[in-house]
């Protein structure tokens, strides 16, 4: 694998960094950076997202021809590293990557019309209808139903764990629409209006004080047989290639490198309460060292996968590699940054958001005030997008042959 950027790449490189430099607000990056959440709050999210559509950015992953930038895998990898070193909020990955490359691969014609523009422009916020009570890692024991009636199909049952949904216009869901064979078989992939009287949205309120999940409750709700991605029957092949995206469709790494130089050099201000600075404890020392050795391997991972994929070849089991060890880097970072910052990281207030002129007095410092909240929110990376168990059993089956 050659690890060197082209001449290209570095023009590339350095063309990325002169937009963001231009373009990214500090309101932004402070606001990004004060969220303890998973995800950015839309007024956060979505202004970067609008920016970077103008400049024709925003859809890295999508096809040229349905609104995608054209560049090569090194090169969006280039961006989400430029991106990340710039304090660049994250944006939403539920249109842009979920749902939008699942449209531009399955979608009629029409379809596309329809709803890629809206994706793209951000006037459309999405939300994914996967898990239920009883279905989350066992996802094809889901229960919600689709009755088709004329052109129409009647939705009944509820999804949990709904991220934004309290902010979202459509939801993407697989719902059952045959009982009769292997659980696989009967699974259906819809597209539907979340503004109608059968759909209720329930909060649910995280240890941390955050509202970023709800359950979703279908009674009676409807959406039109045009809304129906690929055929009856043919949603868990469609579910199988929409969390492949979900699991590897963006790079871990430079986030988590990121936020270890973060905290290496907030060790050496940070007093130890012992014998000077934290960043003179050498068991501290040890621990941020091995994260990040296991940071940078990761990188090397994700840039060999990069690679392969501009040689043609599909991304395969290597995403649930890459999903496992981001998810457990990234729960060691928050483990670390409580250590570091000691007690003033123990605080948890409730109000939010913690950016802008309304925010809470942070005790000790802002980087504290997220904190805990940081790190209760981490422990479900390795849970949602398919838990480590279920990331192992895939890896032992097509990789190991077990």
């Amino acid at each position: 694998m050659d690890m060197e950027f082209s001449e290209e790449d570095l023009a590339f490189r350095e063309e990325v960094r002169s937009f963001v430099k231009e373009k990214l607000p500090e309101r932004l990056k402070d606001g990004a950076r004060r969220t303890p959440g998973v995800f950015v709050e839309p007024d956060i999210g979505m202004e970067w997202h609008r920016t970077l559509n103008e400049k024709g950015w925003v859809a890295p992953h999508w096809p040229k021809e349905n609104g995608g930038t054209g560049w090569t895998p090194v090169q969006r990898y280039i961006f989400e590293k430029e991106s990340a070193l710039a304090g660049a909020p994250a944006l939403s990955i539920l249109g842009l990557r979920l749902v939008g490359p699942v449209i531009c691969e399955f979608g009629t014609p029409e379809q596309k019309e329809r709803f890629l523009p809206g994706i793209l422009s951000g006037d459309d916020y999405w939300c994914q209808g996967y898990s239920e009570p009883g279905s989350g890692s066992d996802l094809a024991s889901l229960k919600t139903t689709a009755r088709l009636e004329g052109d129409e199909y009647v939705v009944n049952g509820s999804k949990i764990w709904t991220t934004h949904a309290h902010h979202a216009d459509w939801i993407f869901a697989l719902v059952r629409t045959d009982n009769s064979g292997k659980k696989q078989q009967g699974i259906t992939f819809l597209l539907i209006p979340m503004d109608q009287e059968g759909v209720e949205v329930t909060p649910i309120m995280s240890m941390s004080g955050d509202h970023e999940v709800n359950q979703v409750f279908f009674s009676d709700a409807r959406t039109s047989a045009q809304n129906r991605i690929g055929e009856e029957g043919a949603g868990w092949a469609i579910a199988k290639f929409l969390l492949e995206n979900e699991r590897g469709g963006s790079c871990y790494a430079p986030r988590l490198l990121k936020s270890i130089d973060w905290l290496e050099e907030t060790a050496r201000e940070q007093p130890s309460g012992v014998n000077g600075a934290v960043a003179h404890d050498p068991r501290f020392r040890d621990k941020l060292a091995r994260t990040r050795l296991e940071a940078e391997a990761l990188e090397v991972t994700e840039l060999r996968i990069l690679a392969d994929l501009a040689k043609g070849r599909a991304p395969g089991p290597q995403t649930s590699l890459v999903k496992m060890i981001g998810s457990n880097i990234g729960q060691e970072v928050d483990t670390l940054r409580l250590e570091l910052l000691g007690y003033d990281a123990m605080q948890l207030p409730w109000e939010r958001p913690l950016y802008g002129n309304e925010a809470p007095e942070p005790v000790g410092s802002e980087a504290a005030q997220v904190s805990l909240g940081k790190y209760l929110n981490s422990r479900a990376a390795t849970i949602f997008g398919g838990s480590d168990e279920v990331q192992k059993n895939i890896i032992a089956k097509t990789v190991l042959g077990l």
